[in-house]
């Protein structure tokens, strides 16, 4: 057989490195299409085959990258030293599998591809998110997968390499290897392009092809939206700047006023802030000051909840309470993680384009006049009690300084019933201690308590017997049900303990999820069902007036506003919502999913505006209980509407959080 040069032998290598890597990054695609095969029930098999030609644009750019080390070596006289390229593409090998294989869950669990949510979770308590992670997922099988994979990849590069090595001879012309460098290193710069068109190279919106959600991610490279996280994490500050410059701050501040203010609103200081007011609530001051209890629940999907017209038998418990109060059916988290929820529903913030960890940002060291101000101001007492570390997310530091008195968490308690190695005591420790703290409170001590449960996470670990039956029927969610049935029947416990003490028929109780999660349908580009969350509102005698179900649309930020209407008389927030209770119209929410994905969603009524970064705005009519009434509808004028609304709400609201000013003088 004649001899090859050596230059075509470094010429076939690279082709041969190419080729496998690609062909791992397709074989990992399908990995992740057979992992989430639920999500692809309703779309056609050309989508699915469109997403993987798609794909392969976005692989060869991350193969382009990896490339160009070994490219450079074209100009090496004595060509590439084929070892070194073999150790190179294996150890690149490895980086993709890894991330590939680790991608599978945090998909399957967010329903996005990875970003800069990886950065967020490793910059907490890394022994809290190794014992999530190795208690919550199959790490040992992964990591044979892992070494499986790279290891028959390894094989057959080393197989590639060896041949050519035997067939080679000789060295080539270095002028002719100089002008197989130039053509190869154009060729991998197109690569690295993705496309041939003029103007911009292929960004991740080009992923878009297909009215499917799943489809339009299953495109996507996780190894490339990754690294656009890191990019877009170091190029954050113009981010902010484009939010900033949407439209003058005068027609903005306007529209934000318009949507925030009623005629119950005074502002009190226009200079300071446009939306820091005094709101007169249209209930009297009560002579006896009304006690309050928050409770957050976590991942608490409207998608199951049965009041909210979906009967699957998960929160029988909460379909017992929600008899006693207002239930809000158009209610959506501001964002899809606890943190979120948190500032959102306590400091009646919003959810804002890098700004998503606002509890961990200097930014969020703000005077927030929020419900910490409202029951402050009336010499409440303050408690926060909790399954879980106050060290994750920054908790004990961000509410100690709005002004939260009292903390007991997972090192607080004695002798629980059951304890998660990962994240703390159970939802029935909890609210046992919530239970017996309320019952300490001397009568004449109006208090307000934040109760936040934990057991519906990763990894689900919940008390042996189980209480409750578990969920069989639901595949890949069966767990999550499972875990989501237990917090409500612990929140069905806590009710009946509380029921007959004293301060029961003086307080108001508010129920809310924290966020929903990933569904077997991925309703619109914003994937809404992780956002849809009940909203139970229980007062004493004050919402005899109200109906039972309240369809208006809002959101977390709306919540404070809420509470402070019910607690009667005056109160100073800065609140960028509003009490629901007390309007009449179809009512507004801005959401947005967590980490540098800056896809955005304004909700108004039925209708569901999405503008996400490089794509066309999507307009939806919406509807939760049946999902696939859902779709696409053209109308210029609302579209406009809302697009001036969304705009000018994250940049007024980015405007005084920037400058201070997003809370109180």
């Amino acid at each position: 057989m004649k001899k090859i040069t050596s230059l075509r032998s470094d010429l076939y290598f690279l082709l041969g490195g190419t080729f496998l890597l690609w062909a791992l990054q397709s074989i990992l695609r399908a990995i992740l299409y057979w992992r989430n095969d639920e999500l692809t029930t309703d779309i056609p098999v050309g989508e699915i085959v469109n997403s993987f030609l798609v794909g392969m644009r976005f692989d060869f750019i991350v193969i382009a990258y990896v490339m160009i080390p070994l490219v450079l070596f074209l100009l090496y006289p004595a060509g590439l030293n084929k070892k070194i390229g073999r150790i190179y593409l294996i150890i690149i090998a490895l980086i993709i599998t890894f991330l590939a294989i680790m991608e599978l869950d945090f998909y399957h669990e967010f329903h996005v591809r990875l970003n800069s949510l990886v950065f967020q979770y490793i910059q907490e308590d890394p022994e809290t998110v190794a014992s999530m992670v190795w208690n919550g997922f199959p790490v040992v099988r992964y990591l044979l997968i892992i070494g499986f994979i790279t290891g028959l990849f390894a094989w057959l590069l080393t197989k590639i390499s060896r041949y050519l090595d035997d067939k080679t001879q000789g060295k080539s012309l270095y002028v002719i290897r100089c002008v197989a460098f130039l053509v190869v290193l154009v060729l991998t710069a197109l690569a690295a392009r993705g496309t041939l068109r003029h103007g911009p190279p292929l960004r991740w919106g080009d992923a878009f092809h297909s009215d499917y959600l799943f489809a339009n991610h299953l495109a996507l490279n996780g190894s490339f939206t990754l690294i656009k996280a890191v990019i877009a994490e170091s190029h954050k500050g113009e981010e902010q700047k484009k939010w900033l410059s949407k439209m003058d701050m005068d027609s903005a501040e306007k529209i934000v006023q318009k949507l925030l203010l009623t005629e119950r609103d005074t502002v009190i200081n226009s200079e300071f802030s446009p939306v820091y007011r005094r709101y007169h609530s249209p209930v009297p001051l009560p002579k006896k000051p009304l006690n309050v209890v928050f409770i957050l629940m976590e991942s608490f999907n409207g998608a199951f909840v049965g009041s909210l017209g979906h009967d699957y038998g998960i929160t029988p418990e909460f379909d017992k309470i929600r008899k006693q109060g207002v239930l809000f059916d158009h209610f959506f988290s501001n964002g899809t993680h606890t943190h979120q929820g948190m500032f959102a529903s306590m400091a009646c913030f919003p959810n804002l384009p890098g700004y998503e960890t606002l509890m961990q940002l200097p930014q969020g060291d703000t005077k927030f006049a929020g419900i910490l101000k409202v029951i402050n101001d009336r010499n409440y007492k303050s408690y926060y009690i909790y399954n879980g570390d106050f060290a994750w997310d920054n908790q004990n530091g961000f509410f100690g300084g709005q002004g939260m008195q009292t903390f007991i968490g997972r090192h607080d308690f004695i002798n629980p019933k059951f304890s998660d190695p990962t994240w703390g005591v159970s939802d029935e420790d909890m609210f046992d201690r919530a239970a017996q703290e309320l019952k300490k409170i001397p009568k004449d001590q109006p208090f307000f308590a934040f109760l936040q449960t934990l057991s519906n996470h990763t990894p689900y670990a919940l008390p042996d017997p189980l209480p409750v039956e578990r969920v069989t029927e639901f595949g890949g969610l069966n767990e999550h049900l499972t875990a989501m049935r237990y917090a409500d029947w612990a929140l069905g416990q806590f009710f009946k303990k509380i029921q007959h003490d004293g301060f029961y028929k003086n307080t108001i109780f508010v129920l809310v999820g924290d966020h929903g999660f990933g569904t077997n349908k991925q309703v619109t580009d914003m994937d809404l069902m992780r956002f849809n969350v009940p909203l139970l509102v229980i007062a004493p005698d004050i919402l005899k007036n109200h109906d039972a179900t309240n369809s208006i649309v809002g959101s977390q930020v709306d919540i404070v506003p809420i509470m402070a209407g019910l607690l009667g008389g005056d109160s100073s927030i800065s609140c960028w919502g509003r009490d629901l209770l007390n309007v009449s119209d179809a009512g507004f929410a801005m959401i947005k999913p967590s980490s540098s994905d800056h896809t955005t969603a304004f909700i108004q009524g039925d209708k569901l505006l999405v503008k996400s970064p490089n794509l066309p705005e999507k307009l939806y009519n919406y509807n939760l209980k049946d999902v696939d009434k859902t779709q696409v509808i053209s109308d210029e004028v609302l579209q406009q509407s809302l697009s001036q609304k969304l705009l000018a709400y994250i940049q007024v609201s980015m405007d005084l959080l920037l400058h201070g000013k997003a809370g109180h003088e």
